[in-house]
Formats: C-alpha cells, structure tokens, sequence
C-alpha cells in the first residue's frame, strides 16, 4: 500500500444547522473538524489507508482538538506543525438543500513551514494537493510549491484539487486561476467542480474545459456533477459515471470524500500511473468514490460524516 501525503489546511467548522445559508442570521454553532486536505487524509485512513496529513494548527484547545481527531482516525500526523498563532476557522451555515455560506477566520495554517527532511519521504508515494488556502500569502503559498518540485522529482503520483472558494478569491480570480494551472501541469488526476473546470479552462462546455485543462498537462480529471455523478475524462475518453441518490443534509466535505475513496484505490495498486491507462478500471473506482461522495452528504461535518468502505460496498 502507497502511503499518501496530503499537504494544506486543517481547520475548525463552526457549523450553522438548519438555519438557512445565510451566516447573519446564524445563532447557534457546531464545531466540527474540517480542512480539505484533512478531510481527504481522514477518508483514506477511515478506508484503512495509510495517510499522512500535513499542515499547521495554533497551540490552543482547537489545534489540540484537531490533532486528536487525526490521531483517533489514525491519521499520521509526523508532519503536523504546531504554531504560537491561532488556529483557522470557517464559519459555515447550510440550507435545507446541503448548499453552504462561507467565511473564514485565518490563522495557523498559513505558517506551515518546509521541512527539508520531506523530500526523504517521498520515494514511491502519492501526494495530494488539495488546500483552499495554499494560493494565499502567508509561508505555506511556498511550502506548496516545493513540495509539488519534490514531488514531481521523486516521480510520486499526483493529485491536485483547486477548491475554489469565492469569498477567499473576490475580485481576484485571475491570481487563483494562474497558480492553479501550475499545479495542472504536474498533476497527475485533478479533481474539479464543473464551477472550478469553467473558470480555470475559461470554456462553459464541460468536453472543451476538460480537453483544454488536459492540454496543461493532467492526465486524468474528475469533474463532480453533484447527484448526477462525475464526468470522467482522460486523453483517450470521456464519460459520466452516474452516482446513487441521497437525501442530503449537508454537503460540505463530499469532494474531499470522493477524493480520499479514489485516492486510497489507487495507492492500493501496484503501478498507478500504468494501471490507470485501464479505462475500465478507472470507471470503477470512480463509482465507488461517487457513493463515497454521496454518503458524506447524508449528516453533518465532514470528517464525521465519512462513510467506511464496508458501508461504500453496500450502495455500489
């Protein structure tokens, strides 16, 4: 089995529930363990993978709070930093239909530091970059970076996922859209939302974003189509792979769900980046991460609301 970095933030969610999607009317919250990348590493962990989350929280009771949950999911947590700043937040209302309101508190996860010592790690691994916040100032903007050089150097398998949130990036779409495409050359799966593939390819139909997002360089995307599935591209086909109906109560974390249940698949094969040419086999892990995805949406908070794989195999 590959192990699996997963680099960016890990955060708290103060979770609004069924109050609507607007945060000004928001009284009453849940603090709920959150982050994508974190989400991604728990889900991969929660699968009996073996995921290495690394990232910075404040010396406070939150950070203690998250370090814990990470440990209790049996999250390697060697590379969690622990800084003298607060730890981030979001702060999350959710309508009747899963659909969220957004705003950030930042804080630690801005002050990750390189650690040379990381690259040592890296031989036969795959890397996931996946972090709402890594395109933004702070010391982990450049961390990012040169751990996807190291990562690139020592030929791991590459995943990216843009997560785009709009209240991080108004009226600054431009920068996001320039620094993501850094990480879509080396990449090799991204996951996109088909708001992130528009904006990034710049084309409103989802075949000529994905052709243009593959002429950056990704191998294979992911394009996740909320209830009707993912649209599935490589450079050789295109399809949609349908996804099971749900109920959903709240949908925050069901992307990085989806991604941790493919990711954990593929560092259970022997040569991903052969394996993968298979089609057929890619159409199926893709399945069994669309019920991954679908399942997290059925309660509240991410990471508590991951599903195992006992209970992904019941729905496929």
């Amino acid at each position: 089995m590959i192990n699996v970095f997963c680099i960016g933030e890990i955060l708290i969610d103060f979770v609004a529930e069924k109050q609507g999607n607007d945060l000004s009317k928001a009284d009453n919250f849940i603090k709920k363990a959150g982050g994508a990348p974190a989400n991604v590493a728990a889900a991969i962990s929660k699968l009996k993978g073996k995921s290495y989350f690394v990232g910075a929280v404040g010396k406070d009771p939150f950070g203690l709070f998250l370090k814990n949950t990470l440990k209790n999911l049996n999250v390697l947590t060697t590379h969690l930093q622990e800084k003298e700043i607060f730890t981030t937040l979001a702060f999350v209302s959710i309508a009747e239909n899963g659909e969220r309101d957004f705003v950030f508190s930042r804080g630690a996860d801005a002050f990750l530091d390189y650690d040379p010592n990381f690259k040592t790690k890296l031989k036969e691994s795959l890397v996931h970059f996946g972090s709402a916040t890594a395109f933004l100032e702070g010391n982990l903007e450049s961390t990012y970076s040169l751990y996807l050089n190291e990562a690139v150097t020592n030929d791991c398998f590459i995943s990216f996922d843009p997560n785009f949130r709009t209240d991080l990036w108004k009226n600054n779409e431009q920068d996001f859209i320039k620094k993501s495409i850094a990480f879509i050359e080396k990449a090799d799966f991204s996951k996109f939302s088909i708001e992130e593939a528009q904006l990034i390819s710049g084309e409103t139909d989802i075949e000529k974003a994905c052709d243009k997002l593959h002429k950056y360089g990704t191998k294979i995307i992911a394009v996740t189509l909320g209830s009707e599935g993912t649209y599935l591209s490589t450079l050789s086909h295109k399809e949609i792979i349908k996804s099971i109906k749900v109920n959903p109560i709240d949908t925050t974390g069901a992307g990085d769900a989806f991604v941790g249940c493919f990711l954990k698949l593929v560092a259970d094969l022997k040569n991903p980046k052969v394996d993968l040419e298979d089609f057929i086999l890619l159409k199926k892990m893709i399945k069994t991460a669309n019920v991954a995805g679908a399942l997290t949406t059925t309660n509240y908070g991410a990471i508590a609301s991951l599903p195992t794989m006992e209970t992904i195999k019941r729905y496929e």
